[in-house]
């Protein structure tokens, strides 16, 4: 379809009347501003009030949009009534339709000022064209489903609910949305690697972490200020070895680089070999240290939920690597950049660089 277009409007302080005549081969179905990174046809820089002159001139045809406009337009017999149902101007939606005309080569409406009724071309094109609109409005559906789908994320078993909640509210701030379950670190391996949730937050040596905390003794309220000595557990000679005070670990810290270190210290200190246990789970442990003199090795923010006293380790440093194990590079991207501070919050820790 070839035409004079002549552009009687002034934009951006531009007389356009200059531009014309162009010869249009296709009718660009856009609509907006040019391209500032483009030229008119008449080599100047301005703002085009055509709705894209540049891509008129270069032949290009937006199919989707053009047929939106054309099932609209046929639906309400009335290009005004046409372009205020899918929220565009009506001279946009008269210029799609023509662009779509021209890319099909064939007149798809007869208009008139009363009424547009379709020709015998337009309404053999009609059921294709609602075709490819339903199916790119069933593929903007499922793209809003798919991003409101919660990302299922394994934690720690032993965080406090109110933490968890916070977490939730602020993954949701920043439009990721998240679904938590509590386990072991066992269960959380085994469930990322089976695709039963999409990450898990894994225990790991602090060099290997996106986030690491400081573990110290959980137990009975110090006798002093400052650190706590592994050395303290010794028994003295003649003491009965029923007496021994034991120090626990949950399964979160059942790992090398917190338990043989542990263990090896406390050989190296004299304890006995029964006074390092491993407890069932976090909960467990703790039940047993707080009807006991016995001790729990653990963070500062488990010390505080469990309503614990929590000290520092005088004689050993011992730290908690957690990392991101997902399904998918995406997920594992969201959880340890974007919500990097928010999951450093949970746990008690610090972001590792």
């Amino acid at each position: 379809m070839s035409k004079l277009l002549t552009a009687q409007r002034k934009g951006a302080g531009r007389d356009f009347t200059r531009c014309a005549p162009i010869d249009v081969a296709v009718v660009y179905a856009g609509a907006g501003t040019c391209n500032p990174a483009r030229r008119c046809p008449c080599r100047q820089r301005h703002e085009c009030p055509f709705a894209c002159l540049f891509d008129i001139y270069n032949g290009r045809v937006d199919v989707l949009a053009a047929c939106h406009a054309f099932t609209s337009v046929s639906a309400h017999g009335s290009f005004t009534l046409g372009a205020a149902a899918i929220g565009i101007p009506q001279p946009v939606a008269s210029r799609r339709v023509a662009a779509l005309e021209a890319h099909v080569g064939g007149r798809l409406l007869d208009r008139s000022p009363r009424q547009v009724a379709l020709t015998d071309f337009g309404r053999e094109l009609l059921p294709s064209a609602r075709r490819l609109v339903e199916f790119a409005e069933a593929v903007e559906r499922s793209a809003e489903q798919a991003r409101r789908r919660p990302l299922e994320l394994a934690l720690p078993e032993h965080i406090a609910s109110w933490r968890l909640a916070s977490l939730v509210a602020d993954a949701r701030r920043r439009d990721v949305r998240l679904h938590l379950a509590a386990a072991n670190p066992r269960t959380r391996a085994v469930s990322v690697q089976a695709r039963e949730v999409r990450a898990s937050l894994l225990p790991v040596p602090p060099a290997e972490g996106s986030w690491s905390v400081a573990l110290g003794v959980v137990g009975e309220p110090p006798k002093r200020e400052g650190p706590w000595y592994l050395e303290t557990l010794r028994l003295g000679r003649g003491d009965d070895p029923a007496l021994r005070r034991r120090i626990w670990l949950s399964a979160e810290d059942d790992v090398p680089h917190v338990r043989d270190r542990l263990v090896d210290r406390s050989r190296a200190l004299g304890l006995l070999p029964g006074q390092v246990e491993l407890g069932a789970s976090l909960v467990s442990a703790a039940a047993t240290v707080s009807r006991s003199r016995d001790l729990l090795i653990g963070t500062a923010v488990e010390a505080e939920d469990l309503r614990m006293s929590w000290s520092p380790l005088g004689d050993l440093s011992l730290t908690r690597g957690y990392q991101v194990e997902a399904s998918s590079h995406e997920d594992g991207r969201r959880l340890r950049d974007v919500l990097r501070v928010e999951i450093a919050e949970l746990l008690g820790a610090e972001p590792c660089a």
